[in-house]
């Protein structure tokens, strides 16, 4: 009896750990996410206002602003699409944060 009340023990402790080990690797983007507030226009952000942005860094808001200027703006924010390293997971994840007309306001808490 002794052997079912250990062997019990260690599977709950063993269920325990997983699930704890699951909800700390959650993605390192959720907390950078709660953390933005407002809005980027990518048509007016300067490159340090579109590295707000989850995913973005400098390259890529580099490529955004070279985007911008070839194109002559962005009519969509699913024209951010065409650069690189921009998918739709990607694209996705920044979509409440972008905006293609209106002030940026956005902010890192």
């Amino acid at each position: 009896m002794k052997f079912e009340t250990r062997s019990a023990r260690a599977s709950l402790l063993v269920l325990l750990a997983v699930v704890g080990v699951l909800f700390a690797a959650s993605p390192l983007h959720a907390a950078a996410d709660a953390a933005l507030t407002g809005v980027v226009n990518i048509n007016t952000a300067t490159a340090a206002e579109l590295q707000l942005l989850p995913g973005i860094g400098e390259s890529r808001a580099n490529a955004v602003l070279a985007l911008r200027k070839q194109s002559g703006g962005f009519k969509s924010v699913d024209e951010l699409a065409q650069v690189k390293g921009i998918g739709s997971t990607a694209l996705d994840r920044m979509r409440p944060y972008v905006r293609t007309q209106g002030k940026t306001t956005a902010q890192k808490q």
